[in-house]
């Protein structure tokens, strides 16, 4: 899978560019400011219609302009087909393949595969529960876009739930309506229980197969570093049998998520907040658990060094899974190189070097390894100029 054709229309710094790639590695260099990680984030929001950079899609409209548009040929199996996304923020986005509209833009997800690697991914070690949760949740739409629809009902029962709680908190201290508040939020109940359940098993099963391919992307890139070292474990918001974690049905878990926000029920009255769900699990990573090295988060422990090995550790394992499952995602390095020390930089750029497609941003050449050499382009002054 390759990006063979990107157009931009008022997206970011972009008022119009067109940009013919190809297959191997292509570099944007430029100095910082000059547009050039705004081509890999277009490429990159057609994957997952999200910004690795912001939460909204406000900031990725030009400034002065209503919308943004972000097009791409993209070829798949020898086979091309056009992806087109029309970002309209604070209304809903529209999306078209080979100029058909599609129901819902969400339907464009997954049609074009990425696996990013940038400076924010240091997130992904010491940043809160909520950058580990996003990170599995993009990674599972990307193996099974279904589970888009699935994130998107759990995000919008919760936002309801919530509201209720807290309608249903003042009624139980002392309105009139509290038994309506209470009987309309035993059917909310059921449906957090329902999607939940079903984002939880989803989950569960993720972790369990990208777990091996952590352990080994860290040996790759960690010095003096076994596959044994990096763990990553999933700890939902409330105990779970072990055998119920290893099985990941979701039926049993839609059961026992119902049970534990019974249990939970006065709780989350006098506290207004929905506190059992896959909105509050946590993905572990940690470290060591040798004899004389025992097992400790990587958050508030780690080096710097590990802490960036851990991440180029995950999404290295993303890469190896999506790529496990039958299809080559496009990788896209955002600035990374500048980040790393020499042997890692090395190391990465080994390892990615045989992908279908690798879009590559650095601020100078010297940043980009040579074994990534390929075509290059130099950014600056709203152009994009394919050098010789």
């Amino acid at each position: 899978m390759y990006v063979a054709h990107l157009t931009l229309h008022d997206f970011r710094s972009y008022a119009g560019v067109d940009v013919a790639l190809e297959p191997g590695v292509t570099a944007f260099v430029g100095r910082n400011g000059q547009g050039k990680t705004n081509l890999v984030e277009a490429v990159d929001y057609l994957s997952r219609l999200a910004s690795h950079r912001v939460a909204g899609d406000a900031a990725l409209v030009r400034a002065g302009a209503e919308q943004a548009v972000v097009r791409a040929a993209v070829v798949r199996d020898g086979r091309t087909a056009v992806l087109e996304v029309e970002v309209n923020p604070g209304r809903s986005n529209r999306a078209r393949v080979n100029k058909s509209p599609l129901p819902r833009a969400r339907e464009l997800v997954g049609l074009v595969r990425t696996v990013l690697f940038s400076p924010e991914d240091l997130a992904l070690v010491k940043g809160d529960p909520s950058d580990r949760r996003r990170f599995l949740d993009d990674l599972l739409v990307l193996r099974a876009p279904r589970i888009a629809g699935v994130r998107a009902d759990y995000d919008r029962v919760l936002r309801q739930r919530n509201s209720l709680l807290k309608t249903a908190g003042a009624a139980r201290r002392g309105s009139s309506s509290r038994e309506g508040a209470l009987a309309t939020l035993e059917v909310w109940d059921d449906h957090l229980a329902r999607t939940g359940g079903e984002l939880l098993a989803q989950r569960l099963a993720l972790v369990d197969a990208l777990a091996p391919y952590v352990g080994k992307a860290y040996e790759t890139v960690a010095r003096g570093a076994t596959r044994e070292d990096a763990e990553i474990v999933y700890r939902p918001s409330f105990d779970l049998p072990g055998e119920l974690m290893a099985e990941a049905d979701a039926e049993e878990l839609r059961r026992a998520l119902l049970a534990e926000v019974e249990r939970r029920r006065g709780d989350e009255l006098d506290r207004g907040v929905s506190l059992v769900g896959p909105h509050r699990d946590e993905l572990v990573l940690t470290l060591g658990g040798g004899p004389d090295s025992p097992r400790l988060p990587v958050k508030g422990y780690a080096s710097h060094g590990e802490s960036w090995s851990f991440a180029l550790a995950l999404r290295l394992a993303s890469y190896d899974l999506l790529r496990a499952d039958g299809d080559d995602p496009i990788l896209i390095l955002d600035d990374v190189f500048a980040e790393l020390d020499g042997e890692r930089r090395d190391q990465l750029a080994a390892l990615v070097a045989d992908a279908e497609q690798v879009l590559v941003t650095a601020a100078v050449p010297e940043d980009v390894p040579a074994v990534l050499a390929g075509s290059r382009f130099r950014v600056g002054g709203g152009e994009v100029v394919r050098e010789p």
